[in-house]
């Protein structure tokens, strides 16, 4: 009769798994054909019985990971739905800021050098417009009645009245936008 340490195989594999040594050449054969047989050694492996209790660890650490998280499903929903209402708000305010700066642009715009500029021009040829015609009218109105004691010295003075005040209007808004085209004046921004 054979001593059992005389039939162990000294191999990588008895190097590699110790636990294994002990077992004969025709028992490691049977491993490789026994599917039960090698399941039921692989299962009494230390390695595997280490990296099932890992395996199980991590499990349970996985599903108190998990009951926590569900703990926190109320609040997180809650949450969620608190911040879309805020983003939505900060939304709809950011819409509206951008309607009070195009108004507000408008606005000021009235305000903006360039386009009172613009506007002191129109308004210098509108009065020079205006009277030119109040000029060509009272022209006109005394040239079509043939009788000079129409006009009286009233008429007379009252147009020349009017025409002057036209006219000085006239020349202010001349004299501004030519000081203005000259660089001198300024327009404060408060």
């Amino acid at each position: 009769m054979d001593h059992p340490s005389q039939n162990v195989v000294h191999t990588r594999l008895t190097a590699d798994f110790p636990e294994l040594a002990h077992l004969s050449r025709e028992d490691l054969e049977d491993l490789l054909v026994d599917q039960a047989y090698f399941q039921a050694v692989f299962h009494t492996l230390p390695q595997v019985k280490q990296l099932y209790q890992g395996q199980a660890d991590l499990g349970a650490a996985n599903e108190t990971i998990a009951k926590n998280n569900l703990a926190y499903q109320d609040d997180l929903y809650r949450l969620r739905s608190e911040t879309q209402e805020a983003f939505d708000r900060a939304k709809s305010l950011e819409a509206r800021w951008k309607e009070i700066e195009k108004e507000q642009r408008e606005v000021y715009q009235r305000f903006d050098p360039q386009f009172l500029l613009m506007r002191l021009r129109h308004a210098t040829i509108a009065q020079d417009d205006l009277s030119e015609a109040r000029a060509n009218a009272f022209v006109q109105g005394s040239a079509s009645d043939p009788d000079p004691v129409g006009l009286s010295g009233k008429d007379i003075d009252d147009f020349v009245k009017e025409f002057r005040e036209l006219r000085k209007t006239y020349h202010k808004r001349v004299m501004w936008s030519e000081r203005w085209a000259a660089g001198d004046v300024a327009w404060r921004d408060d």
